[in-house]
This record gives structure tokens, C-alpha cells and sequence, in this order.
């Protein structure tokens, strides 16, 4: 009996997978795989693109070679904040990588350390 049921659903199941190659769109079905019908690659929409500039865009630098302003700035908003990491971008914009406690995070801001939301 454990048989007859187990063949049952065997059954089954490989009908419901014909069916489902069955229902595929009629152009699918006779293409043959050529370097034309390879998948192209994807291309960033421009609002992806300008978010891949943003974060390529920034040249890691020595923290000390932060701009005092900034330090200065970021003693002021996070006194317990430790400096990691830093990077500048051509409109000299700094790229701050800081750690408070257990958390870590970015935070951007001018050569004059005034924050800059992104």
C-alpha cells in the first residue's frame, strides 16, 4: 500500500513538472542556446549608477590627515566617537567611518565640518 501511494505522488509530481514546461511562453520552448540568446548583462539604471559613483567616488586617506574642522566636529557631536577609518571625494567631502560603543557607522561632511546628509 506505502508503495501504490508513494508511486502516486511520484506521478504526480513529474505531471505537475511537465505541466509547468508546458505553460512556458512559446518562445522559450524551441531556443536553442546560442552566444545571441545568452542573458545580457545588466545595466544600472541611472539612479544605481549615481549610487556606485557615490560609493566609489571617495579615496581612503590617513585619519590624520582629516581637516581639524572635522575632528573637531565630530568631538562635538560624539565625544566618544573613535575615528577608523576616513576618505575624501573630489568636492572635499569627507567619508568618516566611526565607532560609539558597540555601534559603527558612516558619516559624511564638509572640509568646514558641517554635516552632510546621504
Amino acid at each position: 500500500m506505502k508503495k501504490l501511494i508513494l508511486s502516486a505522488a511520484i506521478v504526480l509530481g513529474s505531471l505537475t513538472t511537465m505541466s509547468a514546461q508546458d505553460q512556458a511562453p512559446a518562445e522559450d520552448k524551441n531556443t536553442v542556446p546560442t552566444e545571441q540568446a545568452a542573458p545580457a548583462t545588466e545595466q544600472a539604471t541611472p539612479a544605481e549608477a549615481t549610487v556606485a559613483e557615490e560609493v566609489n567616488e571617495y579615496t581612503e586617506i590617513k585619519t590624520e590627515e582629516v581637516p581639524a574642522a572635522v575632528t573637531e566636529a565630530l568631538k562635538k557631536a560624539f565625544p566618544d566617537a573613535v575615528l577608523n577609518k576616513a576618505a575624501v571625494n573630489d568636492k572635499k567631502e569627507y567619508q568618516l567611518q566611526v565607532k560609539v560603543g558597540d555601534k559603527e557607522g558612516l558619516l559624511y561632511a564638509d572640509e568646514t565640518g558641517k554635516w552632510i546628509e546621504k
